[in-house]
């Protein structure tokens, strides 16, 4: 089914009307019938569904896909290092060797196919661009079958860069800049940061989309959060598990920014232009675990590792005001067994995590620095700080929140808080 993380990101496509290109992973394994999830997929994402590939069998009897772009059957044979031209094709009009092949299997998924072609629109590329339509796709994503499909479908349905606004206080007034691609200064936003990528060298990479202008080595860049300049000791372009230097970059490319520090999740960076962009939302957690180190000595590793996998946006970590271990959240059960993996082989730390009775948080303000602390002097051990030193109201009902705007009717609760950015949002 869609995880709760998966469906923090429909809301976010939705808001922006962003395109999505949908993949069914894990074919190859037991799952419902194509038909089923094609109509939770419908649901889930509130608009219609177009099937570009579609699965013959499913699980042990899982035989491969069709693509009815190329009306071909690719099919599925186990194994990771196969590449996706080493898997045999047949052409779909070659019905007699397919069904001998694959019997009533074959038989089963033409007609699930036809089924499905008829309960869905035509396929309109501009509705998929207005976020209106998602392609589907099928297939088995650790064998990388059914993978060329989807980038295929990317490099030929990805929009072009699009311009992007970017909003700064200029004495205390929001001034508004609508950056286009075709600018000639460099601007871009960093939309990943991931830490120990080389693990013998400990390195950081900023991965930027760069909005406008070009990109030469050397280029005398500054992170507009802090004003400081960035320096980084290489900058890199990846394509999977290999990395190549950057000669030079443009629009709408992503390039890798290797430095120890300074850069965070949603930052700007610019060639001296005053700019900031948005876009990239903290979602409140609706899971919180608490932090026991097992072994006290590594509490140093401990709180560089938090502090950097907080950065990165990997989980949300707050630090209780009035002090104690510290808090985890996250909207998804996954993320805590992420971090408890990274933290022991990337930061040799050892802790067990332990469910503690918070259930939700919300990012306060106020319109006055009275207020906030009137808020704060009645709620002492409801307030922790995030890795942004943004403070955040934690509760244990969803009438915690109810209650407490009751009680301080001047005080913002933000479900919504971007990267690095600092803009808070409320609801809707």
């Amino acid at each position: 089914g869609v995880e709760a993380q998966t469906r923090r990101l429909i809301e976010v496509c939705r808001q922006r009307d962003t395109p999505i290109i949908t993949f069914v992973n894990k074919m190859d394994r037991e799952v419902r019938e194509p038909l089923d999830i094609m109509d939770e997929i419908e649901r889930e994402l509130g608009m219609p569904c177009v099937p570009r590939t579609w699965p013959v069998g499913q699980g042990k009897s899982f035989g491969g896909i069709m693509n009815l772009r190329t009306q071909t059957m690719t099919v599925f044979d186990s194994g990771k290092e196969r590449l996706p031209q080493e898997f045999e094709t047949i052409r779909l009009d070659n019905r007699d060797e397919l069904i001998k092949r694959f019997g009533t299997e074959f038989e089963n998924a033409e007609q699930s196919m036809e089924l499905a072609a008829g309960a869905s629109p035509a396929w309109d590329r501009e509705a998929f661009l207005d976020g209106k339509q998602t392609p589907v796709f099928f297939g088995s994503g650790v064998n990388n079958f059914g993978v060329m499909e989807v980038l295929d479908a990317l490099v030929d349905l990805a929009p072009a860069p699009q311009s992007r606004t970017s909003t700064t206080l200029v004495n205390r007034q929001p001034v508004t800049r609508e950056i286009q691609p075709a600018d000639k200064d460099f601007a871009g936003v960093v939309f990943k940061v991931q830490a120990n990528m080389d693990p013998s060298h400990r390195d950081r990479i900023a991965f930027v989309r760069m909005a406008s202008g070009k990109y030469t080595p050397g280029m005398k860049l500054k992170v507009q959060r802090t004003s400081k300049e960035l320096r980084p000791t290489s900058v890199v372009t990846f394509m999977s598990q290999r990395r190549e230097a950057v000669e030079e970059a443009y629009a709408g490319d992503i390039v890798g920014f290797t430095t120890h520090g300074g850069v965070q999740l949603g930052d700007t960076i610019t060639d001296g232009a005053n700019l900031m962009f948005t876009g990239l939302p903290f979602f409140a957690p609706e899971l919180f675990m608490t932090v026991i180190l097992k072994n006290p000595l590594r509490t140093k590793q401990l709180q560089q590792g938090l502090a950097q996998l907080g950065e990165e946006g990997a989980i949300q970590v707050f630090r209780p005001e009035i002090g104690g271990p510290m808090l985890l959240g996250a909207v998804g059960q996954l993320q805590f067994e992420v971090v408890q993996h990274r933290l022991k082989g990337e930061y040799d730390v050892d802790v067990r995590l332990e469910g503690c009775q918070y259930t939700g948080a919300r990012w306060i303000t106020a319109d006055t620095p009275a207020e906030l602390r009137d808020f704060v002097n009645a709620y002492p051990a409801r307030m922790a700080l995030d890795a942004a030193n943004t403070l955040a109201y934690l509760c244990t009902s969803p009438y915690d929140v109810r209650l407490a705007q009751e009680r301080f009717p001047k005080i913002h609760f933000h479900p919504l808080r971007e990267h690095a950015g600092l803009a808070l949002q409320s609801a809707g």
